[in-house]
């Protein structure tokens, strides 16, 4: 009997020829997650599931929590893998049972729950739950069956490999599909509450990213950057590896404020940003920008704003994938993702620099270009990209 972790994966089996990406990118996925943790772990395809082997017992908590961060992965068990004959099934339970806080931890009910995915098992799975209940019964004689509502119930995973796994529960992952899949992304990560979360939205589901932070030196502090550095490493072990470009833009700031008028600041503020995060992405093979942006929540977020701003994109789209949450939606995810107490620390980005009184709510994209036109955009941009920072995360 030996103790693996059982993973399970959930969208990919919807998936038709072209199925072996998916399942290749994901087993990578899993590998490179639990090779942090344990450089000794094997990990095995075995029908519908993924299983984990050759860890040290003392990485186990470790590598469960690694594996519930691999989009793509729906369940997990830490389960005990066993040979699939009656009578190992039976030895192997009541040695189990024998833990019964492992197993029972102290339930008034409980049932047991067969799959047979190997239909050659000489029991069907029905009359095994009512066996292996027997087992049950006879060494805790004061509990309960309850079909519907058990408190604790018992799971005998018969597979096709010849193999069964035993296990008593079932924690919950993300699922989404395996980061790699589905494109590449440059995220816009300010050190705000919402952007991280749009980072997660859209790596769940599969796009590899990459991120991008604007800082304004000294009108913000290095405390500010540095929060937006912690706050890419909380997501690394979402996204996995990638590059946090950041990009000085205090003279591109200091232009605006000079030269157009205060109402204008946030909004041509944002255009330019996008011109750098096109050309970022038009250099590095990006598909997209991705944004935290919420509809209403800010005067930067109305769709006038929004349409002003991503009207500068010649070749690239923006996705937006906090669009119609609200706020409270947000905190929630930021709160279980493990980001929010770091965006809450009280450090300004840039984009509360030089904040005019009374931004524009609905800016006319004409009058705009005319506050623009008092701008050297090129050089301004230009500078602003030569002398970028990339920090590999």
């Amino acid at each position: 009997m030996e103790k693996v972790v059982l993973l399970r994966y959930g969208e990919i089996h919807l998936k038709g020829k072209n199925r072996g990406l998916f399942d290749n990118q994901l087993i990578k996925n899993i590998e490179q997650a639990i090779k942090k943790v344990d450089e000794n772990c094997s990990i095995k395809k075995v029908g519908g599931r993924y299983l984990v082997y050759n860890f040290n017992q003392f990485n186990i908590d470790s590598i469960v929590e690694s594996c519930k961060k691999v989009f793509g992965l729906v369940s997990l068990s830490i389960a005990f893998e066993v040979n699939s004959t009656i009578e190992e099934i039976i030895s192997s339970l009541n040695q189990l049972l024998e833990d019964e806080q492992f197993f029972l931890n102290n339930a008034k009910s409980f049932k047991v729950e067969v799959k047979r995915a190997d239909k050659n098992f000489p029991i069907k799975s029905t009359d095994f739950e009512r066996e292996l209940g027997g087992v049950v019964l006879e060494k805790f004689p004061n509990l309960k069956v309850n079909l519907t509502k058990p408190e604790k119930t018992i799971f005998v995973d018969i597979r096709e490999n010849g193999k069964t796994y035993i296990f008593s529960e079932k924690i919950e992952c993300f699922g989404g599909m395996p980061v790699g899949t589905s494109g590449k992304g440059l995220v816009m990560l300010s050190g705000g509450i919402d952007s991280p979360v749009a980072a997660f939205m859209m790596a769940k589901r599969g796009m590899k990213l990459n991120a991008v932070h604007f800082h304004s030196f000294p009108y913000t502090s290095q405390q500010a950057k540095e929060k937006v550095v912690d706050l890419a490493k909380l997501l690394s072990p979402y996204l996995g590896k990638f590059n946090l470009y950041v990009v000085s833009f205090t003279k591109i700031q200091e232009e605006i404020h000079k030269k157009c008028k205060p109402a204008y600041m946030i909004t041509i503020m944002r255009r330019i940003m996008m011109r750098i995060c096109e050309n970022l992405s038009n250099k590095y093979g990006f598909q997209a920008i991705i944004t935290g942006e919420n509809l209403a929540q800010v005067a930067s977020q109305t769709v006038e704003s929004m349409t002003s701003t991503e009207s500068v994109l010649k070749n690239i789209p923006v996705y937006r994938p906090l669009i119609a949450f609200d706020k409270i939606e947000i905190i929630s995810l930021s709160k279980k993702i493990g980001t929010f107490d770091t965006s809450i620390l009280p450090y300004e980005d840039c984009c509360t620099v030089f904040l005019p009184k009374n931004p524009l709510i609905k800016p006319k994209i004409e009058l705009v270009e005319k506050e623009e036109s008092y701008l050297d955009l090129e050089s301004l941009i230009s500078e602003a990209i030569k002398n970028i920072e990339i920090i590999e995360i």
